[in-house]
């Protein structure tokens, strides 16, 4: 129970210490990303199809001891489905190899979990390369963030909103686009307000099915977000490429 509340502190502490602060330029184009945590087949499959059906990449934070195992929701994808999103242009970054929450994390094992992770992907393709980290469960650790800045272009969380203004690398918000979360008209005020303030929308999410996990979202859904990304012509890229064309 100490442990848990020591978590929570660490990572409302987290939300306010700027570890990597970045000045997004004024006149920055608004852009979306769509992330994937935790690697369920379906992502990989209906997920990564209808981002290249609209033009887009994703994004997709994978832990290595989850690939091809079974969960209580889904089952994990394969090392040659990662090898295919790697091929079609997506974007292969990293979780903790064992799914661990960083707050939960020393130093020397956080470097081991990176490495361990680092070297699993490696193995499946020699051209991976993990640049960029999201927290398990969305938990940031304050005493983690510097250590992670050290070793990952960005680290990302769910804290809800939109990316503008000064932002924080090793902690960059990111939206649920989780049908118990958010419906097509919390979908549509996100990209409005990117549009507004010329920011980056990231949503983040797990499995996509028909029947979809608490923590996934329907094919319907999905497909709304990519198409308000066109009607707005927002461009949709991996994290790489929207901190490449933020000059991050």
């Amino acid at each position: 129970m100490w442990s848990a509340l020591q978590g929570r502190v660490s990572n409302r502490l987290a939300r306010h210490f700027r570890a990597a602060p970045h000045r997004l330029p004024a006149s920055h184009m608004p852009i979306v990303s769509f992330t994937f945590d935790d690697a369920p087949d379906s992502a990989a499959g209906e997920g990564a199809e209808l981002l290249e059906r609209h033009g887009g990449r994703g994004t997709f934070y994978l832990a290595g001891s989850l690939i091809g195992q079974p969960s209580d929701h889904w089952h994990g994808l394969s090392d040659d489905a990662i090898v295919r999103l790697h091929r079609a242009g997506h974007e292969i970054a990293c979780h903790t190899f064992s799914h661990k929450s960083s707050a939960d994390l020393d130093e020397a094992a956080m470097a081991r979990e990176i490495e361990r992770n680092r070297s699993y992907f490696r193995a499946i393709d020699s051209s991976i390369r993990l640049e960029n980290f999201a927290y398990p469960y969305g938990l940031a650790s304050v005493w983690r963030k510097p250590q992670l800045a050290k070793a990952f272009r960005s680290a990302r969380g769910i804290l809800p909103g939109v990316n503008s203004g000064v932002i924080d690398l090793q902690f960059l918000r990111a939206s649920p686009l989780v049908d118990r979360e958010i419906d097509k008209a919390g979908v549509d005020r996100y990209f409005d307000e990117a549009v507004a303030r010329g920011g980056w929308l990231i949503f983040y999410g797990h499995d996509v099915a028909s029947a979809p996990s608490p923590f996934g979202c329907t094919p319907d859904l999905m497909r709304h977000a990519l198409e308000a990304a066109g009607k707005r012509h927002m461009p949709i890229v991996t994290v790489a490429e929207a901190l490449r064309r933020i000059g991050a």
